[in-house]
């Protein structure tokens, strides 16, 4: 197996150079901050970032944790993953992340400034410094549950190809739970009027009778239950609220919706 470093201080933009990197020397997967991303897929591993402080983020991010380690490892086996990439801030971090792992020593280095300009590097350095923001290089999706709660911003990259635009790579703008720039609560009675705006937009449904929102780590589980006007088709009202509510409420809250339950109670006359 071929093991890279690619080597670079703290917000100079190697999250959001990694993928081009990769490709460009036909690296085929990724290990950045905790996470083994392949081919725009989390294959193993806790990201970082998601982490409730700067020291534990480091911690993370070093595989101090054997049983995180030793995830990532598998997954490569699994995968027979031919070469792979280690992020870090200094050659000594991605040494200690390579052996960690149990993988060979790295190969080959590439550094920060093989691949920016210096005025790259400081437009990075500024914004890391002024808006706290990260780069993961997966995409939003493969996120959402990790990152409940928090705002991400999908940042793509596309080619013309005739008349139309193919998306090449798509990576994630994130800021952590540990930025100084502080975090967002919203509360469970917020949700729950959202909810209710929702369900009420509907003419078949009479009114809400009950209702539980549970928030967990990887995002919410909501029960209502409702009275529902005699003679609409039922499946049709409420599987079309599921995804109105699962829309809605992860734009609104930035939380990811686990579950869904819907239930008819009762009937009334229009």
């Amino acid at each position: 197996m071929d093991v890279w470093g690619f080597v670079g201080s703290s917000g100079t933009g190697k999250s959001h150079r990694a993928l081009a990197v990769a490709k460009d020397n036909n690296i085929t997967a990724i290990i950045d901050d905790g996470l083994l991303i392949k081919e725009n897929l989390i294959l193993a591993g806790t990201s970082a970032k998601r982490e409730p402080s700067k020291l534990a983020s480091v911690r993370r991010a070093l595989f101090f944790d054997k049983g995180h380690a030793s995830a990532i490892k598998m997954a490569v086996e699994e995968e027979k993953i031919d070469s792979i990439m280690i992020l870090g801030t200094s050659q000594n971090m991605v040494d200690s992340i390579s052996s960690k792992i149990g993988l060979p020593k790295i190969s080959k280095y590439i550094f920060i400034k093989d691949v920016a300009s210096d005025d790259e590097i400081d437009a990075a350095l500024k914004e890391r410094k002024s808006q706290g923001k990260h780069v993961i290089p997966a995409p939003t999706f493969a996120l959402k549950k990790d990152f409940s709660g928090i705002f991400l911003d999908p940042l793509r990259k596309f080619s013309k190809i005739g008349k139309r635009n193919r998306l090449l790579e798509e990576r994630t703008v994130v800021r952590p739970t540990f930025s100084y720039m502080g975090s967002y609560t919203i509360s469970k009675t917020a949700i729950e009027q959202i909810l209710c705006i929702l369900a009420m937009k509907s003419e078949s449904i009479k009114k809400v009778t009950d209702m539980k929102v549970d928030r967990m780590d990887d995002g919410l589980r909501i029960d209502i239950h409702f009275t529902i006007i005699y003679g609409c088709v039922i499946n049709h009202v409420l599987d079309e609220l599921i995804g109105r509510i699962r829309e809605e409420v992860e734009y609104q809250t930035a939380l990811n919706v686990n579950c869904i339950n819907l239930t008819a109670k009762a009937l009334a006359m229009n």
